[in-house]
């Protein structure tokens, strides 16, 4: 196993390379020697056909020069190269890069030239996350609605609304909403 840390500053870089012993000084368990990459040992990535060779290594590099007075050229060139590699792939060295950023100035600029798309989530788990999300704001919408109107809803009806993950029941129920003149009516067919 490997670990690798990242490093703004070379003087921390050189100290976090190690070796670290776990254990007892006369009988160390553990000898730990992390890959460290920091501005001294990570070249500066200065043009987009080196980013578009390497798009890991064009990463590293502006995370690592992050303090860097002409970080801003080195993130011009990181954006310019990107946009050569699949949006795919191009979306999670964004995000990669705004993390390993962390809260430098650089970041700013990099949020400024890269609006993170969020739609490379394609997991299972991320799109049921963001369907749940929009079931709920639905059941938002149908109540506020019903509730502007002046239309009165019993607790039970309520939880039956906000409890509904179907929005294409749920949209159905929207349009209702506008129309009903009793809670009870929403559910009609």
């Amino acid at each position: 196993m490997q670990l690798l840390i990242t490093c703004q500053d070379a003087n921390t870089a050189r100290w976090a390379s190690g070796p670290f012993k776990v254990g007892l000084d006369v009988w160390p368990l553990i000898t730990m020697r992390p890959l460290v990459l920091g501005p001294h040992n990570v070249p500066v990535v200065a043009s987009a056909d080196e980013v578009a060779r390497d798009v890991p290594l064009a990463v590293f590099s502006a995370v690592t020069h992050a303090k860097d007075p002409r970080i801003a050229d080195t993130l011009k060139m990181l954006a310019a190269g990107l946009k050569a590699v699949d949006e795919e792939t191009a979306a999670v060295f964004t995000e990669f890069t705004e993390l390993g950023l962390g809260k430098v100035p650089a970041a700013d600029i990099w949020r400024q030239m890269m609006p993170l798309p969020l739609s490379y989530f394609r997991s299972e788990t991320s799109m049921r996350l963001r369907a749940e999300g929009r079931a709920e704001g639905r059941a938002e919408d149908v109540l506020r609605i019903l509730d502007r109107r002046g239309v009165d809803v019993p607790d039970a009806l309520r939880e039956r609304v906000a409890g509904c993950t179907d929005l294409a029941q749920l949209d159905a129920w929207f349009d209702r909403a506008i129309f009903v003149d009793t809670a009870e009516a929403l559910f009609v067919e």
